[in-house]
């Protein structure tokens, strides 16, 4: 056979592979409001630069009459390409093959690609869009499964992970995109849970659909196991690509600079955003945009745990990662929650040479029997422990309240902060003038004939003395008391001052943290 006739055999073969599960199937997908998984690895990354790998990759099994069954691609898609530049290794599962069930070879394909972006040290990013284990395979897909878990968990702090939930994601398959750094899901279309509604109803008898089960909104509002959530398949493209921008390429490098933009200070002026009144919310955000660079803020997790807002943003063109308390939430209180939410995003930026940057304003750990009953022990302690590992940049900067517990968490001094600035409206102490007060001075308010006369005295004298940071300055626990409209020269000053640190760690296997 001549090299045009091989050639033409090859182009009949790529386009018998191309079209998935058939015309039917594709069409089927489109009526669900899902796009096809080439389409969905086209849209995301840069024009013409997608190479796909083993396409002719088939599935060996036999039982079943699987082997008069053809699967192209054994439905997946593998392969290479850039988004914005920034190069990428990808894999999206074909729902319109088989219901992208995985087999011993899907598997194979995964892994494959996962180990070349180890071997490239570049992101890996997985489509997920399947019906779960491919039952006629048995064993097979299980052991598929646990090579993939292996691998996310052998990358993870090495490149970046990202998980894409454009369909169904349920049993063990739920555990690769837990093992990612990113789970990016979609409404009405993302569906994550370990059993279904079918299997909930038998053995518990308890009724609950899909999506009251496992949508894109419980995951990104009350399981967190979501970090951002979109309308569209379309939005959920541009958040990925926005997110590649803030981000290494791998564990060694850091992320690329972007030119230097001053803050748009017209809109954010940070003098006019905190309330004179100590008890008054205001959002942190803004704070945050008033001293990044073009007032950018990227949010992760912003509907899980919204007393903590995690994110990235810029300064003079470097990545920088934001820990802060919310206090139009619970007035920024640590809980369960968002102590595991901060946790996460500390160590992700610590793995990824990503300086921190924390703002604080919280009355320290949330009280109550939920919580108690929840683990706030173990959980709290996961920030205590992250911040306490990190040994990027860390610089800290306290805007109002930082009481008892929570002012040491929130990547104090005393848990190695770099530089710790405070705003002349900031109250370090143990608690709360109020309770303080009732505490300390109990008997003289008690014993007195004007007792809320007496206690309003004590709370005044408190305060006096405590509601302020100079106590801790006096110290040495704050660098320096700085005006507001100062934050972000002081910040620059010190992330340009510690861009060089080293800190040497205890020679160990690894930490156990209070998972």
């Amino acid at each position: 056979m001549s090299i045009k006739h091989k050639t033409l055999d090859l182009k009949k073969r790529m386009q018998d592979a191309l079209q998935g599960g058939g015309p039917q199937a594709i069409e089927k997908q489109a009526k669900m409001g899902k796009m096809t998984a080439r389409e969905r690895i086209i849209s995301l990354l840069d024009p013409n630069s997608f190479h796909e790998y083993d396409l002719f990759v088939e599935h060996a099994a036999k039982d079943f009459n699987m082997d008069k069954k053809q699967l192209p691609g054994d439905g997946v898609i593998t392969g290479t390409g850039t988004i914005s530049g920034y190069p990428v290794c990808i894999y999206a599962q074909d729902f319109t093959v088989a219901g992208g069930s995985l087999g011993l070879m899907h598997a194979r394909k995964i892994t494959k690609i996962m180990d070349l972006a180890m071997n490239l040290k570049v992101p890996i990013i997985g489509i997920n869009d399947s019906g779960g284990a491919r039952i006629q395979e048995g064993v097979n897909s299980l052991a598929g499964y646990g090579e993939i878990f292996y691998r996310n968990t052998q990358a993870s702090g090495v490149i970046p992970q990202i998980s894409v939930i454009l369909g169904p994601c349920a049993g063990g398959a739920v555990y690769s995109p837990a093992l990612t750094d990113f789970v990016f899901v979609v409404d009405k279309i993302s569906k994550m849970f370990i059993t279904g509604p079918e299997v909930i109803k038998s053995v518990l008898g308890e009724e609950i659909s899909m999506e009251e089960l496992g949508g894109a909104k419980v995951h990104s509002e009350i399981t967190g196991n979501a970090h951002f959530f979109a309308e569209s398949e379309a939005e959920c493209f541009k958040q990925i690509k926005k997110l590649v921008t803030y981000i290494p390429w791998n564990n060694s490098k850091k992320a690329e600079p972007f030119p230097k933009k001053a803050p748009k200070f017209q809109e954010y002026k940070i003098d006019k955003i905190i309330p004179t009144d100590p008890r008054q919310p205001y959002d942190v955000r803004n704070v945050i945009k008033s001293i990044s660079d073009d007032s950018e803020f990227f949010e992760v997790q912003e509907l899980f745990a919204a007393s903590m807002v995690v994110g990235f943003g810029r300064l003079n063109g470097q990545t920088i990662g934001f820990v802060a308390n919310q206090p139009m939430v619970l007035a920024g209180v640590l809980d369960v929650d968002s102590s595991d939410k901060a946790a996460r995003f500390i160590r992700f930026c610590n793995a990824f040479n990503i300086p921190l940057v924390t703002l604080v304003d919280l009355p320290g750990y949330l009280p109550g029997i939920d919580q108690e009953h929840a683990g706030v022990i173990r959980h709290g302690a996961k920030i205590l422990y992250s911040y306490s590992e990190a040994t990027v940049p860390k610089i800290t900067v306290i805007l109002r309240k930082a009481y008892g517990g929570g002012y040491i968490a929130m990547c104090s001094r005393h848990l190695r902060a770099d530089f710790v600035f405070a705003w002349p409206t900031a109250e370090i102490a143990v608690m709360g003038p109020e309770g303080a007060a009732n505490i300390i001075f109990r008997n003289e308010i008690k014993n007195s004939p004007k007792p809320e006369e007496v206690r309003k005295k004590k709370v005044a004298e408190y305060k006096k003395k405590f509601a302020n940071p100079y106590v801790a300055a006096a110290h040495g626990y704050i660098d320096a008391v700085i005006e507001p409209g100062d934050t972000r020269k002081f910040v620059l000053h010190a992330l340009d001052i510690s861009a060089s640190k080293e800190q040497i760690v205890p020679g160990k296997k690894h930490g156990i943290p209070p998972f």
